[in-house]
């Protein structure tokens, strides 16, 4: 661990870089300024440690894990640095000492757009994990100019600005001006010696970016690697001198598109290819990097699978199976069924998703023209896979193949080129094995195993609810941020009046700093004694932000009609995007903005019913609602949800569940016990027999007349000033089609938030509940997470 670090020469350390690293004098800086000082004195102070785990890792040869991802939603880094390093008493009193607010200063970081959702948080937690653990490991992913979109709305609609989070200097990473990679596209593939060879027809190079992830207590520091697209002729002196200035710059905007946003519309032609052209780009260029590594200090290649661990998470980098068989070949000169056998050692696939139309498929003649040597290597795999399976004994039905329908699966060749396959909760993998990869899995009944997801407690309970934390730490001592099963230790302490006393000031504490943010930022006042009941997510129709919101009409309705019931009072808040070509889910942003709109306009519902939806939701927005909520919402349609780790975070911070049995809810509601969660719904069985019997959404509908009655309003207009067009879509979606069974699940989700009530009306039994949910997180820690993977999957012995 780094020497502890006194606030005087902390101070001193943050002037020196404002003076030379910034080019300011203290009375001439900005926040900003002194939040850069500050960050590049910290950074100073990780790069001791990232070094000494550098020579550790070469030293002793240990086995490298490289973790591949499209998404590193890593947030502000300098909360990271200052938590696990233990800096905040002293980065506290050194800033006060210089005039500046620590706080204020924490919050000037631009979040990293390096993200979507939860595919990406769990990759940031994983990086925490590996560092914490001691496991040799790269991250890599693309340095996203603009990353995902900046959100905001437009009378209720969802408006798209590009992110602008590279504005300032990002004082975190190093630029490797060593590490860069030509990577081509298109051309062709042409013999020459008796062996193939690709001549690209583009060529764009990756440049390395690294940024340092510092552990728990900074006794490790790993990288994550970030690539950057860089023209390979920056600039084009011919055309310019002609006063064609758009076509000298042409080279340098082609290849900088590639990593200028994260997820570009695919709905087009030219959308797809640049999609596909940034898989490949990060993804070949991480391989190229990590053999270089690999052969600096080993000659054989057939040791790849004993010294090198590649995880791909999900398909977006599945195309590292014939890229690795393409370098082994082709650069390596090995035959193809030693580097199909040395792939197959060294790849490792986590599939995040049940929906077969959310795996990967790239049109047959996209892939051969924009990958012609890729698409030779994808058919020899498949043709070796189904002739493997043939010698076996056990012919491959017709289900299975990397290429069918004109169209290449990048699920089935991530799954036929790893050594392991994992879920990602108890519940999906097991439907992983009995739906989307039934087949491949009868073929390979071994592979296929479990690796529950996690999140770190470092950044989603000590660092984002210090109020909370400091309860725990009086409670279970000193060090569970490292071992979460210390919580356990508070479960005993359900019974305490004056523990749940202590828990529930705290979250009362961030209600408070919540209702606050939310007065500012949204021109809302809320009670922060009601209940604040939050959905924060991508969204997306099988998570079902449109089923929350017709209970919420519901509701109105309810207390409209009775406006003396007993119904407590609640917050209802949402968060997340839609991605921008998904027109359903844009639908239903603009449904809830105009039911919030509506209710929060009603007199009657003054301090009784709110509904929150601020703009832009990210990982800083999620730090300020987890730790306030009282209840999480997570009531996906059972079988579609992998995971989630939003309910870990939540459950972890006290707030209590309510939800489907769908993906990590079986096993939060296993570790709290029935009485401490809101179960309902159908579960994934039921979901698959109701569509086999031929579900009729419209039935139910009119069957249930609180939806009924919402749904007629709808149509009416009653939420959109009259206009009964407005949100047609979306009434005919739900009674006409409704594959997300909204409709089916609607009165059992109601009968639950009504048993919500009454819970909430025991305040002491509603604590007891707050409290038992915290005690049994410690299963739910990525660090948990990781030494699973560590074992079952990447076969590396964690240091500590």
């Amino acid at each position: 661990m780094p020497r502890e670090l006194a606030p005087a020469e902390l101070a001193e350390a943050t002037r020196h870089h404002l003076v030379y690293s910034i080019g300011k004098t203290p009375d001439a800086a900005k926040l900003s300024d002194w939040r850069l000082a500050l960050s590049r004195a910290i950074r100073d102070r990780i790069v001791d440690p990232w070094v000494a785990t550098t020579r550790h890792v070469y030293a002793h040869d240990l086995k490298r894990v490289y973790y591949l991802s499209m998404e590193f939603l890593i947030g502000r880094l300098i909360e990271d640095a200052v938590n696990n390093l233990g800096l905040e008493p002293a980065a506290r009193e050194a800033l006060a000492s210089l005039g500046v607010d620590f706080d204020a200063a924490m919050l000037d970081e631009p979040d990293a757009a390096l993200g979507n959702g939860g595919l990406g948080r769990l990759a940031a937690c994983f990086l925490d994990s590996m560092s914490t653990l001691g496991i040799a490991a790269h991250g890599y992913g693309i340095r996203y100019d603009h990353g995902l979109f900046r959100q905001s709305f437009r009378d209720g609609w969802q408006i798209e600005d590009a992110e602008d989070w590279l504005a300032q200097s990002h004082p975190w990473e190093f630029e490797r001006t060593e590490a860069v990679w030509p990577i081509g596209f298109g051309g062709e593939v042409t013999t020459r010696d008796g062996r193939p060879r690709w001549e690209p027809a583009e060529t764009v190079l990756a440049a390395a970016y690294d940024t340092p992830i510092p552990g728990w207590q900074g006794r490790w520091v790993n990288t994550l690697r970030l690539w950057s697209a860089k023209p390979t002729k920056i600039f084009d002196l011919e055309p310019f001198n002609r006063g064609d200035y758009m076509a000298a710059a042409a080279p340098a905007v082609l290849a900088q598109t590639i990593s200028r946003v994260l997820y570009p519309d695919d709905t087009t032609p030219q959308g797809k290819e640049l999609r596909l052209k940034q898989e490949y780009f990060f993804t070949a260029a991480s391989l190229r990097d990590l053999m270089r590594r690999f052969f600096s200090d080993h000659d054989d290649a057939g040791l790849l699978p004993s010294r090198v661990a590649i995880q791909l998470n999900d398909t977006h980098p599945a195309i590292a199976g014939p890229e690795l068989v393409r370098i082994l070949m082709d650069e390596r000169g090995l035959g193809f069924d030693e580097a199909f056998a040395i792939a197959r050692g060294t790849l490792h696939y986590t599939n995040h998703t049940l929906m077969p139309e959310a795996l990967e498929k790239w049109p047959a003649e996209l892939m051969a023209r924009v990958l012609p040597r890729h698409m030779q290597i994808i058919e020899r795999m498949d043709a070796a896979h189904a002739a493997e399976m043939r010698a076996a004994g056990r012919p491959r039905p017709d289900s299975v193949g990397c290429i069918r329908d004109g169209e290449v699966r990048m699920g089935d060749l991530s799954f036929i080129a790893a050594r392991r396959v994992n879920g990602v909760s108890a519940l999906h993998t097991d439907l992983m094995r009995r739906t989307v990869f039934r087949d491949l899995h009868a073929l390979h009944p071994d592979r296929i195993v479990n690796q529950t997801n996690g999140v770190t407690p470092r950044r989603w309970l000590r660092s984002c609810n210090p109020k909370l934390s400091a309860v725990i730490t009086e409670a279970a001592g000193e060090g569970w941020e490292a071992d979460l099963d210390r919580l356990a230790a508070l479960g005993p302490l359900a019974g305490d009046a004056a523990f749940r006393e202590r828990v529930m000031a705290a979250k009362q504490a961030n209600k408070r700093h919540l209702a606050d943010w939310i007065g500012a930022t949204c021109g809302l006042t809320v009670d922060p004694g009601a209940m604040f009941d939050v959905q924060i997510k991508r969204i997306h129709e099988y998570k079902r932000q449109l089923m929350n919101v017709l209970e919420l009409a519901a509701l109105w309705n309810e207390m409209r009609r009775d406006p003396g019931a007993p119904v407590p009072p609640r917050v209802r808040i949402f968060g997340g995007k839609a991605a921008p070509g998904y027109a359903m889910a844009k639908a239903i942003i603009k449904l809830i903005n105009d039911i919030g709109r509506t209710i929060n306009a009603d007199p009657a519902m003054k301090g009784r019913l709110a509904v929150v939806y601020p703009p832009n939701y990210n990982v800083t927005m999620a730090e300020r609602l987890i730790p306030a909520a009282d209840l999480s919402e997570q009531i996906s349609t059972a079988g579609m949800e992998a995971s989630g780790t939003g309910n870990m975070k939540l459950a972890m911070n006290g707030a209590l569940t309510i939800g489907t049995m769908d993906g990590a809810n079986v096993e939060i509601h296993e570790a709290v016990g029935a009485d401490n969660i809101f179960i309902f719904g159908l579960d994934a069985e039921d979901v698959s027999r109701l569509r086999a019997e031929g579900y009729d959404p419209g039935a139910h509908v009119a069957r249930s007349g609180r939806l009924s009655e919402v749904v007629a309003q709808i149509r009416a207009g009653v939420f959109s000033d009259g206009d009964g067009e407005r949100h047609r879509a979306v009434a005919d979606n739900l009674t006409g089609h409704d594959w997300f069974m909204v409709a089916a699940d609607f009165d059992t989700y109601w009968d639950a938030q009504r048993r919500v009530d009454a819970a909430w009306a025991d305040p002491n039994g509603w604590a007891r509940k707050a409290v038992l949910n915290i005690a049994p997180m410690g299963r739910f820690s990525s660090d948990r997470t990781i030494r699973g993977y560590a074992r079952d999957v990447w076969q590396v012995t964690p240091q500590f």
